[in-house]
């Protein structure tokens, strides 16, 4: 049956809505206590699925965290990125962090070279400025 113009294709429009997420977390408040104890009992008799679903609730994973890490900073950006790399061989650091820590120096490299750009293109234009007449 094809789309006839002027006509909609549900006439009956678009279906009630059960509860809406508020009213349903409403209704929820009261079960809870029933809810939870029902997840316990089946976590205690052996249920994967509820212990899993517990043990994300109570005891969520851990994050790594970085720990504090003494690179030198003195130096060039080329002296920074060795002395990241020799850490991350000697196993100072973790690869990842190193990873991290050399895009942060290739990233800091872009600013200085925007900044050397923005220097050069101001004295150009100084330079042009005193030769007009």
């Amino acid at each position: 049956m094809a789309f006839r113009q002027g006509k909609s294709g549900n006439p009956s429009g678009r279906p009630k809505q059960i509860a809406t997420a508020t009213d349903l977390r409403n209704r929820l408040v009261e079960e809870m206590p029933e809810i939870i104890q029902k997840l316990i009992d089946m976590a205690k008799s052996g249920d994967a699925q509820a212990i899993k679903i517990i043990l994300d609730r109570t005891h969520p994973p851990v994050k790594a965290q970085a720990l504090p890490v003494n690179i030198p900073t003195d130096g060039t950006l080329v002296d920074q990125g060795n002395a990241v790399i020799q850490a991350t061989l000697s196993g100072q650091i973790p690869p990842d962090i190193g990873a991290q820590l050399i895009t942060a120096l290739s990233n800091q490299g872009k600013l200085v070279d925007l900044e050397e750009m923005a220097d050069r293109l101001k004295r150009i234009e100084q330079q042009l400025k005193l030769r007009e007449p």
